[in-house]
């Protein structure tokens, strides 16, 4: 007998082939989410979740007796309490790697964006507003000679550091261990405590995972240290940025702008981000290309296999459920 899988959202099904070879799958074709009391309904008999945008909670594995692995579509893994899933000896993966070129690619689209004033061009021309060229019309910020400051040096803040060293940009970087063998510490990129980095950047782009200790890691008293007319990226995690002590310091005029792909209680959007022509936003598409999304899809796939056929998965998140 097949084991039972759940798909809760349309993915891309290229990347689903063996999955629907070796599993029984309940393939939820659909954009919107499953609402909370149908989700729940066909978890019951499920033996691996394939969890594309839904809250993995421990109440929905209390709803799911024969759960054996939750594997998380994306990198982040927040939506998941991997606490209580490790505690019930269910094993959580995620899709690292494949996310990397996508997100690194996004964010430096909204570094153009947001500094050369692109988007705010585009709204302009738009609204019917009449073509008009000025020498002082929509000046922006160049990048050449510029620093770049990276909170976060994992494989998306190193992906987006080279696209920054190639538009002539000085790059430096913030991680909790400075000194890890993995990361590329020559002299092309210069690490800097979290302090210094915020004081000397001219750009800070956030690229950590939500945890405890990243919650509004950049709060009121970061951003007062940022440089007068500097801007903030963020295509990591929301709640990584006090959402209201950005919208005042851009509404201030401390900051010059900020790039946004994640917002702190989404899908709701602070009003105010909205409203500011400083801002560029976008609705959290740093891994929606076709390319990425189907290697997540055939990731995520692969994660379920091997758990449910009894071996070790690749990308597992909590690997101390096999001690």
């Amino acid at each position: 007998m097949k084991p039972k899988v759940l798909v809760t959202r349309n993915i891309p099904r290229e990347g689903l082939i063996e999955l629907f070879q070796k599993c029984d799958v309940d393939y939820h074709n659909s954009n919107e989410v499953l609402p909370k009391r149908e989700l729940f309904k066909r978890v019951k008999e499920i033996d691996g979740l394939l969890c594309v945008g839904v809250r993995a909670s421990e109440e929905l594995m209390e709803h799911a007796p024969r759960l054996k692995v939750i594997s998380n579509y994306g990198v982040g893994y927040d939506n998941v309490d991997v606490k209580a899933a490790t505690r019930r000896k269910i094993i959580v993966t995620n899709t690292p790697d494949v996310v990397t070129e996508a997100t690194a690619e996004l964010t430096f689209g909204l570094i153009l964006a947001v500094t050369r004033r692109i988007a705010e061009a585009n709204s302009i021309l738009k609204s019917n507003t009449p073509f008009r060229w000025g020498p002082m019309q929509l000046l922006g910020f160049e990048l050449t000679g510029k620093t770049l400051g990276i909170v976060g040096f994992g494989r998306i803040g190193q992906s987006v550091a080279r696209r920054a060293k190639a538009f002539g940009m000085n790059v430096i970087y913030y991680k909790r261990t400075p000194r890890d063998k993995s990361v590329d510490i020559s002299e092309q990129y210069h690490y800097k405590p979290l302090e210094l980095l915020l004081k000397e950047s001219d750009i800070v782009s956030i690229h950590v995972p939500l945890t405890k200790e990243s919650y509004h890691l950049i709060g009121e008293e970061q951003l007062s240290l940022m440089k007068k007319g500097a801007y903030l990226i963020n295509t990591a995690r929301g709640p990584v940025v006090d959402e209201e002590a950005l919208v005042k310091a851009l509404k201030s005029g401390h900051l010059a702008g900020a790039g946004l792909d994640v917002f702190e209680r989404e899908p709701h959007i602070h009003p105010e981000l909205l409203e500011l022509k400083n801002t560029v936003l976008t609705p959290h598409i740093g891994t929606s290309t076709l390319e990425t999304r189907t290697a997540m899809a055939k990731m995520a796939a692969e994660n379920l296999i091997a758990a449910l056929e009894g071996r070790q998965p690749p990308n597992i998140v909590n690997p101390e459920v096999y001690k």
